[in-house]
């Protein structure tokens, strides 16, 4: 970059953290590229899961949570992002235009930027410490702030949602197209080992977070305020898990939304939070594409139609 914007160092120190961002089945569907005033995110179609995400609604999350990453590390950096989402119409898959303008971070940036490279996917059973409330109120904010509503599951809507889990599971079991792409993912280097990640019988906390629609904007907010909650999460010592699998089924997708939500919003993603084991050994990091992997060549003529 130039003209006083930041320098080619500090965006792909910002890129390399915005990488680390999670993605569902870890697919890391984003492509970025860079120009002269502005970075550009876009979706990588060729990331899809058919089966298990065939409306590509897990793509755009994860592209949402790559977003606020990028955010966040330019935020620590001394930059603040102007967030232009969806900029053209006849691109879908060009997901957002960022400006970054010069800023003085505030601790609370810095922190939740050490934060990205501290996060893990925590798939074991958590203790039994209770989430103090005042730590489900906050993540609960954070998301607000970015257009999504945190609902936590307790007793019936608690019992409603762990049991789609269990029917995701059962069902997904049975279905070889579903079994077959995460088998593909976990056998790339940069894939995830498949797991179940219900662990029901655990003291996990369970959140969902929706939107009040679901097009494809809301659901690149959805994934910004999911990246919030997990590094909100983790700069206050908590342990988190990401789950989709249910969401992924649409009869199950709408017994969560009337069972947990009320019949009111869109689930987008289930997040198990809680505490680990004080005796837990620390999760190595899931493994990333290098940035030079994920960036093209920046097109003038297609940026001047946004």
């Amino acid at each position: 970059m130039d003209h006083g914007l930041p320098d080619d160092h500090t965006v792909r120190a910002a890129l390399a953290l915005a990488v680390r961002a999670p993605s569902v089945h870890n697919t890391q569907p984003w492509r970025w590229r860079i120009a002269d005033r502005s970075v550009h995110l876009y979706l990588d179609p060729t990331r899809a899961l058919p089966s298990t995400d065939p409306d590509q609604r897990d793509l755009v999350l994860s592209c949402g949570a790559a977003l606020h990453h990028l955010r966040v590390a330019f935020a620590a950096l001394g930059w603040s992002a102007v967030v232009h989402r969806l900029p053209n119409p006849a691109q879908p898959n060009h997901l957002a235009s960022i400006e970054p303008v010069r800023h003085r971070p505030i601790p609370y940036e810095i922190e939740l930027s050490a934060a990205i490279t501290r996060r893990r996917t925590d798939r074991r059973p958590f203790s039994a410490w209770p989430v103090p409330p005042g730590y489900l109120g906050l993540v609960t904010e954070r998301a607000a702030t970015l257009g999504a509503t945190v609902r936590q599951a307790v007793d019936g809507s608690r019992d409603c949602l762990v049991e789609a889990m269990r029917a995701a599971a059962e069902r997904h079991a049975g279905d070889p197209g579903y079994r077959l792409e995460p088998a593909e993912w976990s056998g790339r280097h940069d894939g995830v080992q498949w797991s179940d990640e219900a662990h029901e019988s655990d003291c996990a906390e369970l959140l969902v977070l929706s939107t009040s629609a679901d097009h494809r904007l809301s659901r690149l907010c959805a994934g910004e305020a999911l990246s919030a909650v997990l590094l909100t999460a983790t700069n206050i010592g908590l342990a988190t898990c990401l789950l989709t699998e249910p969401l992924e089924i649409p009869a199950l997708r709408d017994r969560v939304r009337i069972g947990v939500l009320d019949d009111y919003g869109y689930p987008q993603a289930v997040i198990r939070i809680g505490w680990a084991p004080t005796s837990a050994e620390t999760l190595p990091a899931t493994p990333r594409r290098a940035v030079e992997d994920v960036l093209d060549p920046f097109d003038a003529t297609e940026a001047a139609a946004c």
